[in-house]
């Protein structure tokens, strides 16, 4: 009889994160989360009704130690990891020179080391296993800059983690492993807590005229890692915001 499949889903306490983590626990997977504290971690698992397959694990996802942990205690738990979403992260959008040192490290311990730590274990686990899918959660701003949002540092590391899925879907293809990523453009979640008062704006950076929902990046998510043959694929979910002008 088949195991089944287990998911770690960094960033899971909220947004997209949280949508993630729920669409696989409808699926019956067991479902590791992570998140910075403890406590959002056991509201999220209580608005997802306390499943007993969904492990919330705390922690600092800009620290090796993290990412170690979460490895070690899914395996624990469920026997092995299947999925990785790489989905926390933080947006940071101002002018170039506006950026400050305290900006710099925030962007690059969130969006970078929380990308590469939790990364290095899966390929290690999954090229073992011969199976497995690494899904990163990016920007379609990296993908098309726009004169109406600045915003260079994500640009800069959200665009370098566009080019590692593609690099690492190579290093990682002969052990079976698909690497993929998701670059959503606006989406109605907490990392917008402003919407109400923004959602003309919002709307303008589509061309479709409206923002996207969580879901919309959740079915990007399963497509991927239900797919046997796609990798090094990197999916804009942005109403075509990145299809070109407008």
């Amino acid at each position: 009889m088949q195991a089944t499949p287990t998911v770690i889903v960094t960033g899971a306490s909220s947004g997209i994160g949280l949508a993630i983590a729920e669409a696989y626990l409808d699926r019956g997977y067991n479902v590791v989360g992570n998140g910075r504290t403890l406590k959002r971690l056991q509201t999220a698992a209580a608005s997802l009704g306390n499943p007993p397959n969904f492990l919330p694990i705390a922690g600092d996802i800009s620290l090796p130690a993290t990412a170690e942990k979460l490895f070690k205690e899914a395996i624990a738990a469920f026997g092995k990891v299947d999925i990785l979403i790489n989905n926390a992260g933080i947006f940071i959008p101002k002018p170039a020179t506006e950026y400050s040192e305290q900006d710099i490290d925030a962007l690059i311990n969130t969006n970078l080391k929380g990308f590469l730590f939790p990364s290095q274990q899966a390929a290690s686990h999954m090229s073992k296993n011969k199976a497995g899918h690494i899904v990163n959660i990016t920007a379609s701003i990296a993908l098309q800059p726009n004169v109406k949002v600045p915003a260079l540092l994500p640009v800069m590391i959200k665009g370098g983690l566009n080019e590692a899925t593609r690099g690492l879907a190579l290093e990682l293809a002969a052990d079976n492993v698909r690497v993929n990523a998701v670059a959503p453009g606006i989406i109605e979640t907490p990392l917008h807590s402003d919407y109400s008062g923004s959602i003309g704006f919002l709307s303008s950076l589509s061309p479709s005229g409206r923002t996207g929902k969580t879901q919309d990046v959740v079915d990007a998510v399963l497509y991927l890692t239900d797919s046997t043959f796609v990798s090094g694929t990197v999916m804009a979910v942005d109403g075509g915001s990145t299809a070109g002008t407008w």
